[in-house]
């Protein structure tokens, strides 16, 4: 099995890094801190004892899988790694510090991908020291229990890196979806102005927080509504995304939902933030409006 580095200790990053280490991988997981990595192993260790306590994995193998992952904030051990996969926040500009930083150390035969959900890859591809070896690879949340990656090449990415890209995926038990390199690709491009305008209906008093996912979950048979989701994305992200999409098209159709916009000022992002369009601070999430 290769090793994998994962650059971003955050819950895509850490749920990479429990994939990847549940089907044998070694596995690096960095962050701006080696303690900032090792709470993150330790999050997956917990995951897992309720994996245990459900006997859908054996104690002996949830060890062993802890094991196969070690925190670092030095980036130099990579070097070893047969792919490096950053995990950072959707922000272009921390992206492209660490695809700096990480090229410097990147094997020669390595492959770098991005787990971005919306940025264009050939244009990141610029500050990597071998295009031919960028990739787009986007997870999504949660990382050990949704089946599905999105694989992106950017225009100068080589044939050999698309199919050993393939192989790992389709190796990590994942189905892939290919997406030509435009912004938001395949599932955000059309997932995220959907919940940027459930946010404009709300913010219109079309309807409330409650009324808007009951219509979508009972309407459309979605097992979430699309604010439920958004909170579950964090408001954040989905702020971002729509800038992206917004900015790469210059189509105004993209234009994030003032409310959207203010609730990410208030610091009120979601699930992770304990109020975006619900409260989580109860035993059940409530709508705060």
């Amino acid at each position: 099995m290769a090793k994998i580095g994962v650059i971003g200790a955050g819950q895509m990053g850490s749920g990479i890094a429990q994939v990847a280490a549940a089907k044998g991988h070694d596995v690096l997981l960095a962050d701006v801190s080696v303690e900032l990595a090792q709470k993150a192993i330790a999050r997956i260790g917990k995951g897992l004892e309720r994996l245990i306590a459900k006997e859908k994995i054996s104690a002996q193998d949830a060890a062993a899988l802890v094991a196969r992952i070690t925190p670092t904030a030095d980036y130099a051990p990579m070097g070893e790694a047969g792919f490096i996969i950053e995990a950072a926040t959707e922000r272009e500009d921390i992206k492209a510090r660490i695809f700096e930083s990480a090229g410097k150390v990147l094997g020669a035969d390595a492959i770098l991908a991005s787990n971005t959900s919306s940025i264009p890859i050939t244009r990141m591809a610029r500050q990597t020291p071998d295009p031919g070896r960028f990739i787009g690879l986007h997870f999504f949340n949660p990382v050990p229990v949704m089946a599905l990656i999105e694989m992106i090449p950017g225009l100068a990415t080589s044939e050999a890196t698309i199919a050993a890209t393939r192989a790992f995926a389709e190796g990590l038990g994942k189905q892939v979806v290919m997406s030509q390199d435009e912004a938001g690709f395949v599932v955000n491009r059309i997932l995220l102005p959907m919940l940027n305008e459930a946010v404009f209906v709300l913010g219109a008093g079309t309807a409330n927080v409650a009324d808007i996912d009951k219509g979508m979950k009972l309407g459309c048979a979605h097992p979430m509504g699309p604010l439920e989701l958004a909170d579950f994305i964090g408001l954040d992200t989905c702020l971002e995304i729509m800038r992206v999409l917004q900015a790469s098209t210059g189509d105004s159709k993209y234009r994030p939902a003032p409310l959207l916009v203010k609730y990410v000022e208030a610091g009120w992002l979601g699930r992770k933030s304990g109020r975006g369009f619900y409260d989580y601070s109860g035993a059940e999430p409530i709508p705060t409006r």
